[in-house]
Formats: structure tokens, sequence, C-alpha cells
């Protein structure tokens, strides 16, 4: 069966088995979807390159996908779009699918992703918190392994805060860099479509053909001095209130990039922080009434009933700020820019937690506007700066995720990539089957951002069995040595630490992980298969790897 129509396949089943219908505004019905993986399938066969064959993906609500509603989490303001928004465009073109658009905070408008009639989008960890706003479904969805990334957007942190909560990788680019055609705005000037992924390859991947094509002038990059990475890093004291923790893990992260020879230095976050504060207790809010205002009022006026109150409330506030209280506070933004690009004068990045904790259900519920401001303490500046920044898992804290992010000048986002590379060391994984370069499970490597190391084998301590599985896939038993062994072919693979986490939790049985002795007498993870499932299964060994085995025409 066809690689692309296989991971379709299974990404149904996945919505099926994890069950969280609160991720989705509009999921394409499978029969569609699963044509489109056929095209895909024959254009790779004829030939064509399609770098993102069968990556599957979903787009936030407020993105045009064509022919499915763009809602922006309000039923009633639904409009149907004839044609994909660009960055949806660009991918397909690729070879991407798209499952359909996910849920939201309504318009755009917050950080928690409660705030939508189609229901509160519970984090993928513990359903008892919030999974993170607006990009909630988005978020959600790559987390759960449905889709191999998602598109959210960015005005005070919708692409970072759910990447925090849901341990996976959320890229805000430069303004700019990615366009925003095609997106229901939340604030025009400072909107971003973002990118969440469960690796850090996998969302520079899907970032780099949603940029702007090759050719763009784009300013220079900032200037810096021959050396080490060069991290700022807040005294913990100016931090403010965290959850219980979360000190602690984000002091880990700090050692860990100076342990990975990065080199740390002291800034004062003043101007950070309060600039965030301005984004919404200032006139900058201003600028969601000149997007959806008038229909705003119009809704209310008719007593619309999906309207979400707290986000009615921010927006129709909005319309009576005096405009010379926008002067004043572009004339202090302006101010606080200056003091903050100074204090990162000499450093690469900017390295902060996410957020300052991870709230439940109950506790925004309680509190929805103190709850969702205490969310962007660190995420509202970075777009009123004009930075780009990249959130990344780095560790937990009482067995849930919690996250950093790296900030730093416009066009300086492949920088701050590879600064958060450091924060995820690799492993390596051996495969014989199913997972090979050619295989049809391969894409589920790469997806986790895997690259080939090296072709090898075995060491002569194992056998080889067909399994009945679909895809078909072998089984490598250790037998140990003196046992009728022989050496198997295998692909190393290299791939973050966390992507081999990712892939053991979706690790079907019989399949197990475990380690492999290779040729060179080292030691790898590799899949292994229960013996308990070698009843009826052919011992293929004498063929002396899968392919061989393929090739025979058994």
């Amino acid at each position: 069966m066809s690689t692309a129509l296989l991971r379709v396949r299974a990404a149904y089943a996945r919505i099926e088995a994890v069950d969280r219908p609160e991720i989705w505004i509009d999921l394409r019905p499978q029969e569609e979807v699963e044509a489109e993986a056929r095209l895909i399938d024959e254009r790779v066969s004829a030939g064509e390159r399609l770098p993102l064959a069968g990556r599957l993906f979903a787009a936030k609500g407020n993105i045009d996908v064509a022919g499915l509603p763009t809602t922006a989490g309000c039923p009633s303001y639904a409009y149907v779009p004839g044609v994909d928004a660009p960055v949806v465009a660009r991918l397909r073109a690729a070879g991407a699918i798209a499952l359909g658009t996910t849920n939201l905070d309504q318009f755009a408008t917050g950080l928690v992703g409660t705030r939508s009639p189609y229901g509160a989008v519970r984090g993928a960890h513990d359903p008892s918190r919030i999974s993170g706003g607006s990009s909630s479904g988005s978020a959600t969805a790559a987390a759960l392994g449905i889709v191999d990334f998602a598109l959210g957007t960015d005005t005070a942190g919708s692409g970072r805060v759910p990447a925090a909560f849901n341990g996976i990788v959320g890229l805000k680019p430069t303004r700019g860099l990615v366009p925003t055609q095609g997106v229901v705005p939340a604030c025009a000037s400072l909107d971003c479509v973002t990118v969440f992924a469960r690796t850090l390859p996998e969302a520079e991947q899907a970032l780099s053909f949603m940029a702007s094509p090759p050719g763009r002038t784009l300013p220079p990059l900032p200037q810096r001095a021959p050396g080490p990475w060069r991290v700022a890093v807040p005294p913990v004291r100016q931090l403010g209130e965290l959850d219980q923790g979360w000190a602690e893990a984000y002091e880990a992260a700090v050692r860990q990039l100076r342990a990975a020879g990065a080199d740390i230095r002291t800034v004062d976050l003043t101007p950070f922080t309060e600039a965030a504060a301005m984004l919404y207790e200032g006139a900058f809010v201003a600028e969601r009434y000149t997007a959806v205002g008038s229909f705003v009022d119009k809704a209310l006026a008719a007593g619309d009933d999906t309207l979400d109150p707290t986000v009615a409330g921010i927006i129709t506030r909005a319309r009576d700020i005096p405009a010379h209280r926008l002067f004043a506070d572009q004339d202090r933004l302006a101010e606080l820019r200056a003091r903050a690009e100074a204090e990162l004068a000499d450093a690469d990045a900017l390295l902060l937690p996410t957020t300052p904790g991870h709230p439940t259900l109950a506790e925004v519920a309680a509190d929805p506007l103190g709850a969702n401001a205490r969310l962007g303490r660190f995420t509202n500046s970075t777009n009123l700066f004009d930075q780009a920044a990249v959130a990344v898992p780095a560790g937990e804290v009482n067995g849930l995720p919690f996250g950093v992010m790296l900030i730093g000048p416009a066009f300086t986002d492949e920088r701050l990539s590879r600064i958060a590379a450091l924060l995820h060391p690799e492993v390596r994984l051996a495969v014989v089957g199913a997972h090979l370069s050619d295989q049809p499970l391969n894409p589920q490597l790469r997806a986790l951002g895997a690259q080939f190391d090296r072709t090898t084998a075995t060491a002569p301590v194992y056998r080889l069995h067909a399994l009945s599985t679909t895809p078909p896939k072998p089984g490598l038993v250790h037998v140990g040595a003196g046992a009728g062994g022989a050496a198997i072919e295998a692909e190393v693979w290299r791939l973050p630490a966390e992507g081999l986490g990712r892939l053991l939790t979706e690790l079907p049985r019989p399949m197990a992980l475990g380690r492999v002795e290779l040729a060179d007498g080292s030691h790898v993870p590799g899949f292994l298969c229960e013996p308990a499932a070698l009843t009826d299964a052919e011992d293929i060994t004498s063929y002396g790897g899968w392919r061989a085995y393929l090739a025979s025409g058994r």
C-alpha cells in the first residue's frame, strides 16, 4: 500500500483513538483525504519531486483552507474560501496534506485555548489542564501525533504558549517572513503564522516551505563577534512568581546551555516585562477592534450566542480607546524597545521560560482575564519588539512538560534554532524493516527529525521473521552467539532524544525498543520483536535483510 495513503489511514485511526473532538472545527472526510493521498503517491511514483509528500498537517481555524469554512472560532463569522491561504498553498505544493481546521480562542484572542464555542481544548498530557491558546487545537493535534506539524498564529504568544504546555516545538518567525494573506487578523501589524511540530527539525522543514521564496531582499543580520553562542539570562528574581518547580527547571536549562558551550550572561528583563503589559493594557489592543470590531458589534446587537463573552468584552472595550493614547504608547514602546535592544546588544539570544505556569481549566474559568494575562508575561513583548522566537521543550515538572523559548532580533530565526538545538541532544536508532529509508514507515522517522547516518549490519546474533502486519514488517529477535544467528542489514538514523521518546509511545505491539548490537560491536537502541509474535511468522534470516526478502518476491 502507498506511503501517503498509509499515513492518512493511521492519522484517522489516531483521531478515533485519542477521542478529542474539541481539537477540530472542520475535519475533512477520510475518503476525500485518501483520494488526495493516492494522487500524491502517484505523482511521487512518476518521478515528481515533492519534499513533503505524505506529510500531514492541520491549520488553525483562522487560516484559509479552500473548501472548508474559515470561522476564526465563531460560527456566525464563517466564510468558505475558494483558494488556500498562501502558506497552505505552499505546503500543499510541496506534497503536504491538510486534514482540517482546528479550534482556537475566538478571533485568536487569548492564550488559554478555552474561549471557543467549539469547546475548551484540553492539554495533551493532562486533560484537566488547558492546552494553551489561541492556537490550541493545532498544538494538541501535533502533540498527540495526529499530524506531523500544524499551523498556528502568534500575536501575543499563541505560537509558543501551546507548544510549552503540550511538550512540542513552536517556531514564531520574524514578522513578514511568512505571508499572512488569507488569515483572519487579530492585530494585523503584529500577527505571524507559526508552526508546531514534535521536533525542531520537522518544524524547521515545514517553515522553510512556508517562508517567502528565495530572492526576497532581507535586511542584513545583526553582526556578531566570533566565539561561542552568547545567551542572555535574567536573574531568577526578575521572572516573578512561577509555578512550583519551574524556576529550578529554568535554571537546569541554563546549565544545559552552559554545558553545551554557550556563554551565559546576565540581562535586565524590565523593558521586556513592561512592554508585555502594554499589549493588552495599553492602546495596541485597539487594532483587534479594527480587525473584527464591527462584526462583533452587530453580532452582539443581534443576540449572537456564539460570541465568547470574554473575547467580545476585550474587543468592544478596545473601540473606545482614544487616539492620543495610542501615540503615547508608541512613544513609550519605542523607549522600551531601545532599552531592550541595548540589553541584548552583545547577546545572540534571550532565554526565558515560555510561561510562568500551567493552569487548570478550573483556574482559568475562575479568573479568565487574570490567568491569561499571567501567561503572556514573557511572550507578549516579542512581536511588539519585532523579534523572532522559538519555543522548545526543556524537561518536565511534576510529570508535565516544561518549555523555554529563545528570543532574538528579526531575521535571526535560523540562529535561534541552532542555539535551541543545544537543548536537545541526539540519539541513534537502528532499523531493519518498515522504517528503512525506502520503506512505508520511514516518513514517521523523518517527521521526528531523524536524519540518515549509515547503512550497516547487526552482529551475527539475530534472526529475522516476516510478520503478518499492516504495513508488512519484519521482527528482529536476539538469539545469542552460537544459536544460529546471522548478520542482518540495518540502517542507523540520528534523531533528537525527545523524538525517540515520541516514537516509543506510539510503537505498536509486538514491536519493542531494545539494545541492538551492530557489526562493529557498538550498541544502539533499535526495534526488536516480542517472541510470542513469531508463532506463525516465516523465518527469513537466510535473506540477510528485509529488502532482500522483498526483492525475492515472497
